[in-house]
């Protein structure tokens, strides 16, 4: 079983929106994944998702309201096989986290699972509107689907 855990700043808005949809297309494809999200910063620990990732979530069929927001740690690195970060700055703090080869080679920007050596970023709608949020949800979507498809998950 793969287990994927997806990192963001504050774990309200991309990373639990990631672990929502993997989520579902865990359970439409009978698939055997553990999925997680979490923050680097400490800044909501406990929170659901924002309201705006919610609601767009929601729209278009998937619900993240049972999610809570925890923060990255570093037993995260021996527990993952896959740490999914949403953006360079991110993915700078967890890689300046890391002890050695092995957990570095876990972590990369999400997008280049599926657009390699690109470094694309899932941009954060924290600050945007709500077409925004919907953009990000389908870059997400289709990452996550995209995934599925090159790991022959299934």
């Amino acid at each position: 079983m793969s287990k994927i855990l997806f990192v963001c700043l504050g774990n309200i808005c991309r990373s639990p929106l990631a672990e929502g949809i993997m989520l579902h297309l865990n359970n439409k494809h009978n698939l055997k994944l553990e999925i997680d999200s979490a923050g680097t910063s400490n800044y909501h620990i406990g929170d659901s998702p924002d309201d705006r990732t919610i609601s767009n979530a929601l729209k278009n069929g998937i619900n993240l309201s049972f999610l809570k927001a925890r923060q990255f740690t570093l037993n995260d690195f021996d527990y993952f096989d896959h740490i999914f970060v949403m953006d360079k700055n991110n993915l700078n703090h967890v890689l300046s986290l890391t002890k050695n080869e092995i957990h570095k080679n876990k972590v990369s920007l999400f997008l280049n699972s599926v657009y390699p050596n690109k470094n694309l970023e899932v941009p954060d709608p924290y600050y945007g509107i709500e077409k925004d949020f919907e953009t990000v949800f389908q870059l997400v979507y289709k990452a996550c689907e995209d995934f599925i498809r090159i790991k022959k998950l299934v």
